[in-house]
């Protein structure tokens, strides 16, 4: 099984990083085969148009996925999931490997929607990209938990 975080942006902030690190070695650990990589961004109100910012961006993003990996995408319009439901999903995706992207600020392009085995809401709400890193590499552990009967899912808040 193997899942891996594509997000279009750099992570900055030493302390996300940090906590999303952690996350993706408990996940090893539990023998999900994580990584997170990055492509670049563009500077949305720059010479490009909001909607040619979108597009340049999720090309960036299907040319760095690998052609074995399903497609995810991270996007306020998908499916919110409880973690129960996220857990039934979790194997499925990563086998034999799937690819959860993240858009820019700008959100992700209808092409690359349209493409999407899956189209998963973290929330209604907006967070800052290095926070939706950490909060999906969360998410996947504690799928991963109830997957192995693990109590990590029952101690949480």
């Amino acid at each position: 099984m193997r899942l891996r975080l594509l997000v279009v942006g750099r992570p900055r902030d030493p302390s996300a990083i940090l906590l999303h690190d952690d996350y993706a070695g408990r996940l090893r650990r539990l023998g999900l085969h994580y990584r997170s990589d990055c492509v670049p961004g563009e500077r949305a109100g720059s010479r490009y148009s909001d909607a040619h910012v979108r597009e340049r961006e999720g090309r960036a993003l299907l040319d760095a996925m690998e052609p074995s990996e399903k497609l995810i995408a991270l996007d306020p319009g998908g499916t919110q999931w409880t973690s129960e439901e996220l857990a039934e999903r979790i194997e499925a995706w990563a086998t034999p490997a799937g690819c959860l992207a993240v858009g820019g600020p700008l959100g992700l392009p209808p092409e690359l929607l349209d493409r999407a085995h899956a189209r998963w809401s973290l929330s209604r709400l907006t967070f800052p990209h290095e926070l939706v890193r950490v909060l999906v590499a969360e998410q996947l552990y504690r799928a991963l938990s109830i997957r192995r009967g693990l109590p990590y899912h029952r101690g949480s808040p």
